[in-house]
């Protein structure tokens, strides 16, 4: 009786699995002839940047920061800049390689915005333009905006405070602290292949070390 119980048992597992693997097929069957993955199969990709090269020269980066400060500060200006959504432009126009960047074509692009024709006009075609937004403004995000300008009056020791806007990123160091600064930006790195290195190393004093982009 044991032996046969035994055997019963083995029988209703192999029934069991094949009903298992008759099922599997089945769900694999219509989740290909559907395009979906239902359950365990539904993948979803994230929807984000996994890498990109930040290559805008001093040039680009002083033109389009100078256009931006200059446009918020002048209340004459008709049109008030961005320079994270010139630069998307033009690496869109330059395909990211500025190295082709031409201060004529930043001209006319300022040309058309202030002629009244909105930037989401100028770019809708534009395929990759959000996505180098989104890359720029990882990296530029908060660099130039509003900031409080605060001082002490020698004479009298009284504290004012007056709101700007322009450059407004500063040294992670703290004021009178030492430190080693080497320029490394755009550096091969030792094992990263073809990547460089995307940072700014500056070297403390006590062993700190500091990497700003």
């Amino acid at each position: 009786m044991i032996i046969k119980t035994i055997r019963l048992k083995k029988i209703y597992i192999i029934c069991l699995i094949i009903a298992l693997i008759v099922l599997l097929c089945s769900i694999s069957i219509y989740a290909f002839s559907n395009n979906s993955f239902p359950f365990i199969w539904e993948k979803k990709e994230k929807d984000y940047i996994k890498w990109v090269d930040f290559t805008p020269t001093y040039a680009v980066l002083n033109d389009t920061s100078k256009l931006d400060i200059d446009s918020h500060n002048n209340p004459n200006n008709k049109v008030q800049y961005n320079w994270i959504e010139l630069l998307s432009y033009l690496a869109c126009k330059y395909g990211g390689n500025f190295k082709k960047y031409n201060s004529k074509d930043l001209i006319e692009l300022t040309q058309k915005l202030e002629s009244g024709i909105p930037l989401e006009e100028l770019t809708k075609d534009l395929k990759y333009y959000s996505y180098y937004f989104e890359a720029y403004d990882a990296v530029l995000h908060e660099f130039i905006g509003e900031y409080e300008d605060i001082t002490t009056d020698p004479d009298t020791g009284n504290i004012s405070s007056e709101l700007k806007y322009g450059i407004k990123v500063f040294s992670p160091i703290a004021k009178y602290y030492s430190f080693n600064h080497y320029d490394d930006f755009g550096n091969s790195r030792s094992y990263g292949f073809k990547r460089v290195h995307l940072g700014n190393d500056l070297m403390g004093s006590i062993r700190n070390s500091y990497n700003c982009s």
